[in-house]
């Protein structure tokens, strides 16, 4: 390295991996089997049962360094503000669930304590979601109509509709549950993994349509009965609009209200949040007041207003789950709990990375399937996590689940001592608070244009998970998402953006050759580069995509010669030509065709050009005799570049070995550079080299390779007028035994290039 100057300079030999493993030795490194793997998974010492008594229970790993003269006041007020919004959450997001409303409320407060103790992050407040209440509400309705009878589903017997449908919610929580807490156990939290942000976007965005859809019918003060389904979202706005007349005019008053005072103050709560201590909790505060005004001017009575109605004290005994409705529902479990633990997992991520602590996304399953399992035991549903909420508990000061633990104390409070004041509470303010908190979900519509601008294919995945999930329903519409996104990683990984690369002027760096002017390509050689993996469904491309790229296809080229020199060998046996030291010599000019006999035998016209039979070699790009024809090969070396290869399956190690058999036998010379040590390895296993295809093909980088090329084919370089433009500053030190098998009776030269 050049002091101050920005360049480096670097004298090396130039190497191919086999001259590198020569001169570099490697460390051998003893590789586990799949059985010591498991020993060691399955092993147990006291360090390690510690770690895993930690991991099950982070509560000891947070509590251990809990500042209680600097958090706990924090944690009080958190808990507090965060208590009140789960309390008016809880009953508005039940009525997604079509739920009696204060179910809602052992909702927020179950997998809150279990959170408590098993959850390993601080700042996010467990209990009900929205869009999984929703796809909770589309079990329910599917299986407790509104106006038919119920299916046929065995403990259903002697029970009422409100019974029916709270034994569906927590027979599928349970079943959540269990599902989320197997793939804990079973280390599979990398499934979220697939579920892309675009994706999620696209999804969240669809169920906060679904929900403002859903919360018409209270707003409005309508008698709409729940749909589930495909196009269930068209049938409802379709018996929305037809009973449009007969809206309750308070019920709209009500939520007009409620929705703009609600948005004015969330957004003057969003712009002056760094001078306001706490943010303004504007829903409990209109919550109250809707409650006052409607219990003094009686809405119930005098103006049909529907209402909460009574609120049971305390909580009720434990219920067993329904078997029969795990069989019914286990298709709609199973996205309920990725989405669920994604949408949990993702918030925590966001939080973790803020206040710089770590959480694990295993633990987090775990966390939530028992949290769940719980829950349905005492007839609350499905739990994630709202972002509202856990902004609300991050921003008012929350440091641990402290705050988590006395917002749960909260909503208790509710359920034992006060819930009977929010009987008069109109089901439209629950419906109008759920609207107004669906602002940031539908605002990710702005996504849209950025995403064509930037990344096209993810805008696809963004309005094919969208529209999927708005017509087939939140848990097919996220089956057709997944399948949309896994289709465009595969289409990009099948049909990736090949390139030819050109050397940039007085470098060793090779870039594409379209995308700078200052270039330098040697004459016959390609440097074909492939960003991709390579395997069974995208060899094909990439072999067809080397063809363009070369400018013809080798086979064909290889078929033509030993066709033509059929033709030669007749030609010299009948006298028609001779053999001289420059070339051919006609000596008769009648007309020489080849015989059907010789078409029979197509397979040998594959087989490696055979002289045997000649005075020497032919000179294909020379002229020939007899008028014979065979297209002009001026490409005699092919670097391709394996950089950005990953792997190779077996299918592409064949296609790739056909491949490279068709250039060596038209005499084009294959190199392969900046090969991946475990390709090469497996390259070696799967006994991918023969006499035609060997392991001294292989070099460091290109550069190493071109330099190569160079000093073996010195004639074709040195009075060109563009050699001077690559960087030959280096030594290339051939080693004895050449670099490739047809050159291994050639001298060892030393070339200074």
């Amino acid at each position: 390295m050049q002091a101050g100057a920005g360049r480096y300079v670097v004298a090396r030999s130039l190497y191919s991996e086999e001259s590198f493993a020569k001169d570099h030795e490697k460390v051998y490194r003893q590789r586990k089997s799949t059985l010591d793997h498991v020993k060691q998974y399955f092993t147990c010492d006291a360090k390690r049962a510690k770690n895993v008594a930690l991991s099950l229970l982070p509560i000891i790993g947070w509590l251990k360094i809990y500042r209680v003269k600097e958090w706990l006041l924090s944690d009080i007020v958190s808990g507090v503000s965060t208590g009140l919004v789960a309390v008016l959450q809880g009953l508005a997001y039940c009525l997604l669930a079509s739920l009696p409303p204060w179910y809602g409320l052992f909702s927020a407060f179950f997998p809150v304590v279990i959170y408590f103790f098993l959850g390993t992050s601080r700042h996010i407040s467990a209990g009900p979601f929205p869009v999984l209440c929703l796809m909770i509400g589309s079990s329910v309705t599917r299986l407790v109509p509104d106006e038919s009878p119920a299916a046929n589903i065995t403990g259903f017997e002697g029970l009422s509709k409100d019974e029916q449908r709270v034994l569906v919610a927590s027979s599928v929580t349970f079943l959540v549950g269990i599902m989320q807490l197997a793939m804990g156990i079973l280390q599979v939290g990398f499934v979220v993994m697939y579920l892309s942000d675009t994706l999620v976007s696209g999804f969240t965005t669809a169920a906060a349509i679904h929900i403002l859809v859903s919360q018409l019918k209270f707003v409005l003060g309508l008698q709409v009965p729940g749909m589930s389904g495909p196009l269930s979202i068209i049938y409802t706005l379709e018996v929305i609009f037809n009973k449009i007349q007969s809206a309750n005019v308070c019920d709209v008053v009500i939520s007009l209200v409620i929705m703009v005072v609600v948005f004015v103050v969330k957004e003057l709560n969003d712009r002056f949040k760094a001078k306001l201590p706490v943010p303004i909790p504007i829903e409990v505060i209109m919550t109250v007041i809707a409650c006052g005004v409607s219990y003094a001017f009686d809405f119930r009575t005098k103006y049909g207003v529907d209402v909460v109605g009574h609120i049971p004290k305390g909580y009720e005994p434990p219920m067993a789950p329904n078997l029969h409705i795990f069989q019914e529902t286990a298709m709609e479990a199973f996205p309920m709990a990725i989405v669920g633990f994604a949408v949990a997992f993702s918030v925590a991520k966001v939080y973790s990375v803020k206040h710089d602590y770590t959480i694990d996304g295993n633990q987090e399953l775990i966390a939530f399937g028992v949290s769940n399992i719980f829950g349905a035991s005492f007839k609350s549903f499905a739990a994630s996590t709202a972002l509202s909420r856990s902004a609300v508990q991050e921003s008012t000061g929350g440091k641990t689940q402290i705050a988590g633990l006395l917002s749960a104390v909260m909503v208790m409070t509710v359920t034992l001592a006060v819930g009977f004041l929010l009987d008069p509470l109109p089901k439209s303010v629950l419906g109008a608070v759920v609207i107004v908190n669906l602002k940031g979900m539908l605002m990710q519509f702005r996504e849209v244009p950025y995403l064509w601008r930037r990344d096209k294919p993810d805008c696809v995945v963004w309005l094919g998970t969208c529209v999927a999930a708005i017509l087939l329903g939140l848990d097919l519409g996220l089956a057709a998402g997944l399948g949309v996104e896994l289709l465009s990683v595969v289409l990009r990984v099948q049909f990736p953006r090949c390139s030819v690369l050109a050397n940039i002027h007085s470098t060793d760096i090779y870039k594409d050759r379209k995308d700078y002017l200052d270039i330098y390509e040697p004459e016959g050689v390609k440097i074909f580069r492939i960003p991709s993996p390579i395997f069974f469904a995208n060899i094909d491309f990439f072999r067809s995509k080397l063809v363009e790229a070369v400018g013809f296809n080798p086979l064909r080229i290889l078929r033509k010669r030993n066709k033509a020199l059929r033709l030669i060998r007749k030609l010299l046996k009948k006298g028609y030509v001779q053999w001289t030291p420059n070339g051919f010599l006609n000596t008769s000019c009648g007309p020489v065709k080849e015989s059907a006999e010789a078409e029979s035998d197509a397979e040998e016209l594959d087989l490696p050009t055979d002289f045997k039979e000649l005075p020497g070699r032919v000179d294909w790009n020379g002229e020939l005799p007899a008028g014979i024809i065979v297209p002009r090969v001026d490409l005699h070396s092919l670097v391709l570049d394996f950089a950005a290869v990953s792997f190779l399956d077996v299918s592409a190690l064949k296609g790739l070995k056909a491949a490279l058999k068709e250039f060596i036998r038209v005499e084009v010379d294959v190199y392969i550079v900046a090969c991946d040590a475990y390709i090469l390895e497996k390259l070696h296993h799967c006994s991918f080299f023969d006499d035609e295809v060997g392991p001294s093909m292989f070099f460091l980088t290109p550069h190493d390779a071109v330099l190569h090329i160079l000093s073996k084919h010195p004639e074709r370089w040195q009075n060109k007028s563009g050699y001077d433009k690559i960087l030959t500053s280096v030594t290339a030190h051939h080693p004895g035994g050449g670099l490739r098998s047809r050159d291994r009776n050639a001298p060892a030269p030393e070339t200074r290039l």
